[in-house]
């Protein structure tokens, strides 16, 4: 459990920074949003571009942890969805999806499999996170972006979510990353460092953005987070499990780290997507807390019962 803490105790820390900031007027009650734009504008969309232009087929191709990790997460994805979509506004239902599907894989997975695994654990790690950010997260966006849409009529419904798609920097960075990786040419250094350097603030900022948040005072209420916070942390994990080793019986890094990387809480994507949507982040800001917050102990149970 030890490992764990030491992994998740920057992210209270990062969330608390913000979150006293706010509340002793450090930084306005402009700042999350704003530092999320810097997020969603600049920092995100380098880092996509970088992972996704420095990645190849031959790397990604994994079916069967591809299977077990993506498959679980979608099937996460899809069940809250439908439950959720009964309950109110059909773009909110996509953010509280992406809430219950949404591993944070970056700042807790990767060190967390190489703590684990050791350098081999960086593999299924990034692929995952992959997976994530290129497969979940932009499902959901997809569905915000229809859920949007005003027009009864298909074809003016999908003229106006493919131009603002087209206009996402979360969409159109990865999708320039992989045309790059599949030119063949390697990413220049200046332009490697500088997407570096942008990519590093991911992290840092969209947690003290989500600190911020916090520290405003809520006053609608939040009805159904902990469902959503028990299928990240329970039932995604226990489905990677069935599928990894009672379906596929993958070697046993692959099947371990579907199951690990499973049950990671869930990262700030959800809460970054209501701040740019301008819709209400109560709700997913929270399922991020207290799934990080009870990864502590569920991670540390999975970690025993695979045997380390």
């Amino acid at each position: 459990m030890l490992s764990v803490v030491t992994i998740v105790l920057p992210v209270f820390a990062l969330i608390l920074i913000g979150y006293v900031c706010r509340r002793t007027n450090r930084l306005g009650p402009h700042a999350a949003s704003e530092l999320n734009r810097f997020v969603v504008w600049l920092a995100l969309p380098a880092l996509l571009f970088s992972v996704t232009a420095n990645s190849s087929w031959e790397r990604l191709w994994q079916p069967g942890f591809l299977l077990a990790f993506g498959g679980s997460a979608l099937v996460v994805f899809l069940l809250a969805l439908v439950w959720r979509i009964r309950k109110g506004a059909a773009a909110d239902a996509q953010l509280d999806a992406l809430g219950a599907a949404y591993a944070n894989t970056g700042y807790v997975g990767i060190p967390l499999c190489i703590i684990v695994f050791g350098e081999n654990g960086l593999e299924p790690a990034l692929i995952a996170s992959l997976v994530v950010v290129c497969g979940i997260f932009a499902l959901a966006l997809v569905g915000v972006e229809v859920a949007l849409q005003g027009e009864k009529a298909l074809g003016p419904a999908l003229r106006k979510v493919s131009r603002a798609l087209a206009g996402n920097p979360l969409v159109v960075a990865p999708v320039l990353g992989a045309l790059w990786a599949w030119g063949g040419v390697p990413l220049p250094k200046p332009a490697s460092d500088l997407l570096s350097i942008l990519g590093a603030a991911t992290t840092p900022c969209a947690l003290v953005s989500l600190g911020l948040f916090l520290a405003h005072k809520q006053q609608e209420s939040t009805p159904g987070v902990l469902p959503l916070v028990a299928m990240k942390l329970i039932l995604q994990p226990l489905l990677a499990w069935y599928v990894a080793f009672e379906w596929l019986e993958l070697p046993t890094l692959w099947a371990h780290s579907a199951v690990l990387l499973a049950a990671l809480p869930t990262g700030t994507g959800p809460y970054m997507l209501a701040e740019y949507y301008q819709r209400s982040g109560a709700r997913v800001s929270r399922v991020v807390l207290y799934s990080t917050l009870g990864s502590l102990l569920t991670l540390s149970l999975c970690l025993i019962w695979l045997g380390y």
